[in-house]
């Protein structure tokens, strides 16, 4: 069991940590002086990690691959304010060795009732052809089981097991809220294509041991994966009306909203419209939720560079929180203003970390690794 999660680095920034990852990237890279040097990503259940290794490289080029697991000791630090740990020592963990929940970030929310949040919200639609449509992905077992599991993103928003379907009950909520506000919208229709619009993300990504692309969807991206599903749907359904399918093509291949950011059509109807700038709004709202969290370990209300949104983001709640006085020791305690419930910070107490002042060039060690 991980005793230091990445979630913990503020509380040992300038100290030799020891610990495990999963390998999300690996690049060799040349020095000034032409000899390899390791560039890494690792990651945990609680976020990611640049990483770099200088010296005894030669030996650990070919001990592990991208998404193998690897126990690591270095140094923590920050660079440019983001932290990075310079690795002195790593090796290749065996499966055995391994508990999968320490390294997939998973949703906190239960499974189940998000799966009956949205057959509840189905089950009160009035276009019988919608309906049934819904209806048929949600009842096909192979797809059930992926979209109850799968992330919503590699990196950017709700990327962690249960993402989708989170990130969808989530869109289902706003787009039910927005629907009553502006009645000349097609409920249905809209939540339909809520339900479809990420949907090939269960074949376009792979989260077996990190979050990386298929082959398929590398090559082909969720929107023409999801067309692909819905024409084998559709084949059970010969009744379906042409206009109804076209416009429900037209809500998935035009969800991003613009050609920069990989939509192949402009939204060009009221539906269309409405879930692009849902799904835009949920998505941002999350990496802005997630980054909070990350970074719940900081003093200050200004947080690090979001490479998602490209700023750092401001913690209005930390902005706002008052200076708490003096206690006086006859005075009534005063609550304290809440604040979002940072990590769990784990493994404090254990032996996982030393100063930076004991700290030698893995070479010379002589202790257990």
């Amino acid at each position: 069991m991980k005793e230091f999660f990445l979630s913990d680095c503020g509380h040992h920034e300038n100290k030799v940590i020891t610990s495990t990852f999963v390998v999300i990237s690996k690049q060799v890279k040349p020095k000034k002086t032409g000899e390899p040097y390791l560039a890494l990503i690792l990651g945990d259940r609680t976020g990611q990690l640049d990483a770099k290794m200088w010296d005894n490289v030669e030996d650990a080029i070919d001990a592990f691959e991208q998404d193998d697991f690897l126990k690591v000791k270095g140094l923590l630090n920050k660079y440019k304010n983001r932290f990075q740990i310079t690795i002195h020592k790593l090796r290749r963990l065996s499966e055995a060795e391994i508990d999968f929940s320490d390294y997939l970030p998973k949703t906190t929310k239960d499974i189940g009732e998000l799966w009956q949040t949205l057959a509840t919200f189905v089950a009160s639609f009035r276009d019988p052809h919608l309906k049934s449509l819904v209806e048929a992905f949600m009842a096909d077992p192979e797809i059930a089981e992926a979209y109850r599991n799968a992330p919503a993103a590699k990196t950017l928003h709700h990327a962690y097991i249960g993402g989708l379907l989170d990130h969808v009950v989530s869109l289902f909520r706003s787009c039910d809220l927005l629907c009553r506000n502006y009645p000349q919208i097609n409920r249905d229709l809209l939540l339909t294509g809520a339900f479809l619009h990420d949907i090939g993300k269960i074949h376009e990504l792979t989260y077996n041991r990190s979050f990386s692309y298929t082959t398929r969807g590398q090559l082909l991206g969720h929107m023409i994966i999801e067309l692909e599903m819905l024409q084998a749907k559709l084949a059970q359904f010969p009744d379906f009306p042409e206009e109804l399918k076209i416009l429900v093509e037209h809500l998935i291949i035009s969800h991003h909203g613009e050609y920069e950011f990989g939509s192949p059509k402009l939204p060009m109807f009221p539906e269309a419209l409405m879930l692009h700038y849902l799904d835009n709004l949920d998505s941002k709202m999350e990496s802005m939720r997630a980054h909070f969290e990350r970074e719940a370990a900081s003093e200050g209300p200004w947080t690090g560079y979001n490479s998602s949104l490209s700023r750092p983001l401001l913690n209005s709640v930390k902005f706002l929180e008052k200076k708490r006085p003096v206690a006086d020791s006859n005075a009534t305690p005063r609550a304290s203003a809440s604040l979002p419930d940072a990590p769990i910070l784990q493994g404090l107490e254990s032996p996982v970390t030393e100063t930076t002042s004991e700290a030698v060039p893995a070479t010379t060690r002589q202790d257990k690794f």
